[in-house]
């Protein structure tokens, strides 16, 4: 290990790194950091760097909270693992780069409380039955100004410019800016616009193996907000940050192939493969239990809701999207799905590691598929209708076995105990808990972090 080190030590410092920053996301999608010094590394990294098991049930306003023992055990530590092979050169600020921490219990056991570490399991859970999944992210996001009052509002107010780039939408050139930036990264986006809403934009990354997809999302999430502050600037991925405008989703492409890349959702003739039935099956049946990994904020469920554009109820249809699960129109290597509920402050890991479970389940317990959904979908009551809470959605996940055992208990424990958290401190502060506008407290709770 330590040869290893000492190697990648000369290596990162011949190209003139001298800062290598460990980066993970605690359970609520949090990025979690440390900078080591590259001429430390072969020391700092052998066994670490550690972080305390607190991290992961700090809340917002800096409460630890309890769930695993891990108060009544004294706050024990984690171990972190660099994983090599992520690493990646940061073209803003000479000298650092990012690199994917893998966390660890003490005694060298991977940790099931962390995202990564779930997600790794469920894709085993793929591979056991020959099959490999692949993932596309399609994130929208906002970029803001920062107002006098230590608040934010849109970089823009004009309506209609969808699918628009230039100054007209982009007058600072900030977008053009992040877009270059995230491009010399290298973690695969190819391509960026204006979207929907005044001051929302999307930067689109290829679709890759489901560990690298989430790695890269990651990455992007988190270069997206240090590269739009630096320009002194806001960017935000929560859901519904606005009351008047349309919300940010994650949408995720996904399919199967075998071992060797061929692809495994359609059956040569332009039709869906009995395979890509039953992961159908599997995501629509799991639906409400996933809307609580997909959309796991009281504000996203704002962004729900019919005539939206979003999800309102667990169907599919071809080329639809009215529905929560689209099957685009491209066939051959290029069949897939993409689920549409996803929020885009939602943690990359637990988005994938979820849609993928419920699919893996459908595969496992050969689900029946529903008949597929026509036209304007939200009306169609043959599906039933999403959770439109936070807390209804948690309680779905928390009487969902099969989910629950494709994933981690231990994860899920911590999720549960940050999310009615969370729930609890905004019932006690905002006057209408069930108003569907955005409130202040979502602003102050979210919008910095996410």
């Amino acid at each position: 290990m330590n040869d290893d080190l000492s190697v990648l030590r000369d290596e990162l410092t011949s190209r003139g790194i001298d800062v290598l920053r460990f980066l993970y996301t605690d359970v609520i999608g949090v990025p979690r950091s440390k900078d080591v010094l590259v001429s430390q590394l072969d020391k700092a990294a052998h066994n670490g760097p550690a972080f305390s098991f607190g991290v992961l049930l700090t809340n917002a306003v800096g409460d630890v909270l309890e769930a695993n023992n891990i108060a009544s055990d004294g706050y024990p530590d984690m171990v972190s693992h660099l994983v090599p092979e992520s690493i990646v050169d940061i073209p803003w600020e000479e000298g650092l780069a990012y690199v994917i921490a893998d966390l660890f219990n003490p005694d060298g056991s991977p940790t099931m409380m962390s995202p990564r570490a779930v997600l790794k399991k469920v894709i085993e859970g793929y591979h056991k039955i020959g099959l490999q999944p692949v993932c596309g992210p399609e994130l929208e996001f906002y970029i803001a100004d920062h107002t006098p009052e230590g608040g934010y509002r849109r970089s823009l107010e004009r309506t209609g410019r969808v699918y628009t780039t230039g100054s007209l939408v982009d007058p600072e050139g900030t977008f053009l800016y992040l877009l270059r930036m995230i491009d010399q990264m290298n973690i695969g986006a190819f391509a960026g616009n204006h979207e929907f809403s005044p001051g929302q934009y999307e930067i689109n990354l290829w679709h890759s193996e489901a560990l690298d997809a989430a790695d890269r999302t990651f990455f992007f999430k988190v270069a997206t907000k240090e590269i739009v502050h630096r320009a002194g600037k806001h960017a935000t991925f929560v859901g519904k940050p606005w009351s008047d405008e349309g919300g940010s989703g994650f949408h995720l492409h996904f399919s199967v192939t075998d071992m060797n890349g061929a692809n495994q959702m359609h059956d040569g003739a332009g039709n869906l493969s009995v395979t890509a039935k039953k992961m159908i099956a599997g995501v629509t049946a799991h639906a409400a239990a996933l809307t609580a990994l997909t959309n796991p904020s009281i504000n996203a469920f704002k962004r729900l809701g019919p005539d939206t554009l979003a999800p309102y109820r667990a169907n599919w249809g071809f080329d639809n999207r009215a529905c929560m699960v689209r099957v685009p129109p491209e066939r051959e290597q290029g069949t897939r799905l993409e689920v549409r509920v996803g929020d885009g402050m939602a943690n990359p890991y637990l988005v994938i590691a979820g849609i993928l479970a419920a699919a893996l389940d459908g595969i496992v317990r050969d689900l029946p598929c529903p008949d597929p959904a026509e036209g304007m979908a939200y009306d169609n009551d043959a599906a039933p209708i999403l959770p439109m809470s936070l807390a209804e959605a948690l309680d779905a996940l928390e009487a969902n076995d099969e989910l629950r055992a494709q994933l981690s208990e231990e994860l899920i424990t911590v999720f549960m105990v940050m999310k009615r958290d969370e729930i609890a401190r905004y019932t006690a502060t905002v006057k209408d808990p069930a108003t569907r506008d955005v409130t202040d407290w979502e602003v102050n709770e979210y919008i910095a972090d996410f």
